[in-house]
């Protein structure tokens, strides 16, 4: 049977809570990084979910979760502005087009580089899970399957959520159920469709 969105909302605090998540436990050798994938269309209901509900249950909760959320596009714009590029970049936007300002600013947003500044931003030996937002709002600007990719040498045993907007069947990702899609294979499913 088909799980509704908010059915599966609901399964997300039990499991991030969960001491076999918190301690990646089941899992073999993989790393313990996690996607819950959700209807685009549902950004806001999810956003207001991931700040009324889960952060709010996971200090709550004893002990407390202690979780580290990234805003992956706050944190482009926050790179943008220490570079004094954002102003720059929003000017090259509209005088030559997205394409000549994705050109520009890709070495400056390099994965590699965003996934350092990820880590540097939260203290993985005091937090129990590190939450991922804002990927739909950070296309293009960067690819999370690339991401990812560049994050799993630096965060360790820390789980890791990412909450995408689009579709991830286990082995790849489809931001907006539209693109095209991206090969990643090494993160797990959070909450399935079906039961």
């Amino acid at each position: 049977m088909a799980l509704t969105f908010e059915e599966r909302l609901n399964q997300i605090l039990p499991k991030i809570s969960s001491d076999d998540f918190l301690n990646s436990k089941g899992l073999g050798n993989e790393i313990g990084f996690w996607i819950f994938d959700y209807p685009p269309e549902r950004e806001m209901e999810m956003r207001d979910f991931l700040s009324r509900t889960i952060l709010t249950s996971l200090n709550k909760s004893q002990p407390p979760v202690r979780a580290g959320v990234i805003n992956l596009f706050e944190l482009v714009i926050q790179l943008l502005q220490e570079r004094n590029l954002l102003d720059k970049a929003i000017e090259m936007q509209r005088s030559k087009g997205d394409e000549a300002v994705m050109a520009a600013l890709r070495p400056v947003l390099k994965e590699d580089k965003l996934a350092i500044k990820v880590v540097s931003l939260v203290d993985l030996g005091n937090i129990d899970v590190l939450i991922l937002s804002g990927v739909g709002s950070a296309y293009p600007m960067l690819r999370t399957h690339t991401l990812l990719s560049a994050l799993h040498p630096l965060v360790g045993r820390t789980p890791l959520l990412m909450l995408y907007p689009g579709r991830y069947d286990g082995y790849s990702l489809r931001l907006f159920n539209k693109l095209s899609e991206d090969h990643y294979y090494r993160a797990f499913r959070l909450v399935p469709e079906v039961q």
